[in-house]
């Protein structure tokens, strides 16, 4: 993991086309804004890890779907 320190207004670059930077420190909160491509994904990481979990709950699903299939047409 790289560790920075920013101040408020300071920024960094990733990858050369997502900007991050710090608008705001208050009461041990920090605000951040991000400036990507339309076609950049971003996800707070708790709402990310429930999105990852949906989808191997899903994932697991269809794969008893189909074994159940199976199961009936006698394959």
């Amino acid at each position: 993991m790289l560790i920075l320190t920013r101040k408020k207004d300071e920024s960094i670059i990733i990858n050369g086309n997502i900007e991050v930077r710090i608008l705001e420190i208050e009461d041990g909160k920090v605000s951040i804004g991000i400036k990507a491509p339309k076609e950049v994904d971003i996800f707070r990481k708790e709402i990310y890890e429930s999105i990852e979990e949906e989808n191997m709950k899903a994932a697991k699903i269809e794969s008893n779907i189909d074994e159940v299939g199976k199961l009936i047409r006698g394959k």
